[in-house]
C-alpha cells in the first residue's frame, strides 16, 4: 500500500509540518488497531487515512487523523497534505474542491494560485479565562492572558512578545499535566511579513512540539483578526522547522491557506 510523507504549510522540503498520508480503497476503514499501529510506526505528529466515498452526496472522501498515540478530531496540516496528494494524483473533482467527511463535519480543500491549497474549517470559539495557576511555571514564562477553545480543546496562552514565544523552553511533563491536552502560545509578530506568531505543545498526545498546526489557527484567527483590524492575516509558527499559515476569518468558518511538498513516496509492505 502506497504511503507518502508530505511537508505541509511550506514550499521547502524538510520544513513545515510532516504528515504521512495513506489513500485506501473504498471503505470501510480498517480496524482502528491497524491504523494506530501505522501512525505509531510513522511517529509523525499526524498520519492521515482517507478512502473515497461512493454514495455520499455531501463528501468525496472519508478522512481520519492519528497522532502516534491518539485519534484526533481535527487536523489542519494532515488535511492539507491529503489534499496535496490528491491534487498530485489528479484526483481532485471537476469542481476543483475536495470535500472530506470527518469527525469535525465536512471540510473542504481548494487548489489556488502558486500551488496553494485553502482549507475551510470551523472557527474555534474562544472564552477568556483566568490564567491557570500552573501555566506560567509549566511554560517557564509570564502569561499575559489565557483562553480556552470550545471545539479543538486547546488552552491558548498569550505571551508578552515574539521573543518570549521564540525562546520558550517549557517543562513538557508539567504541560502534559494541565487540564487541556494542548497549549498554544502566541504573541504579535515582529517578523516582517507576518501578523502573529505561535508555538504549540501537545505532549499528552505524544507530540512534544507540533511544527505547524493548522487547527490552532482556527483559534488564532478569531483572537488576532479583531485586534489587528483585518480578516486576512498571516501567522508564523516558530518551531524549529517553522511554517506559515494564511488565515481568513469568515464568521463561523476560517480559511487556512498554505503550500505543501512531498518528500517521501513509499510502499507500506504490511498493508492494512
Amino acid at each position: 500500500m502506497r504511503l507518502r510523507t508530505v511537508d505541509a504549510f511550506t514550499d521547502r522540503p524538510y520544513s513545515g509540518n510532516p504528515a504521512a498520508v495513506v489513500l485506501l480503497d473504498r471503505g470501510p476503514f480498517p480496524d482502528d488497531t491497524a491504523l494506530r499501529a501505522v501512525a505509531a510506526e510513522m511517529n509523525l505528529s499526524e498520519t492521515a487515512f482517507a478512502h473515497p466515498l461512493a454514495d455520499d452526496p455531501g463528501a468525496d472522501w472519508a478522512l481520519r487523523w492519528f497522532t502516534p498515540t491518539d485519534e484526533v478530531d481535527l487536523c489542519g496540516h494532515a488535511t492539507l497534505a491529503t489534499a496535496h496528494v490528491l491534487a498530485s494524483d489528479g484526483r481532485v473533482p471537476e469542481s476543483g474542491t475536495v470535500r472530506f467527511r470527518t469527525r469535525s463535519g465536512v471540510l473542504t480543500a481548494t487548489p489556488g494560485p502558486g500551488g496553494t491549497l485553502t482549507l475551510d474549517f470551523p472557527t474555534a470559539r474562544l472564552t477568556a479565562v483566568d490564567v491557570p495557576a500552573a501555566l506560567p511555571a509549566a511554560l517557564g514564562a509570564e502569561v499575559t492572558a489565557a483562553h480556552v477553545t470550545a471545539s479543538v480543546h486547546f488552552l491558548l496562552a498569550e505571551l508578552a512578545d515574539e521573543k518570549a514565544v521564540r525562546e520558550l523552553a517549557p517543562d513538557l511533563a508539567a504541560v502534559s499535566a494541565l487540564e487541556r491536552p494542548a497549549v498554544i502560545v502566541t504573541a504579535r509578530a515582529e517578523s516582517a511579513g507576518h501578523d502573529f506568531v505561535s508555538r504549540v505543545f501537545a505532549p499528552g498526545h505524544g507530540i512534544p512540539e507540533d511544527p505547524v498546526t493548522g487547527s490552532a489557527h482556527t483559534a488564532l484567527a478569531p483572537l488576532w483578526s479583531p485586534r489587528l483590524g483585518s480578516d486576512t492575516l498571516t501567522g508564523l509558527q516558530l518551531s524549529a522547522r517553522t511554517g506559515s499559515v494564511r488565515t481568513e476569518l469568515r464568521g463561523e468558518r476560517t480559511l487556512l491557506t498554505g503550500r505543501a511538498v512531498t518528500v517521501l513516496d513509499a510502499e507500506l509492505l504490511t498493508g492494512l
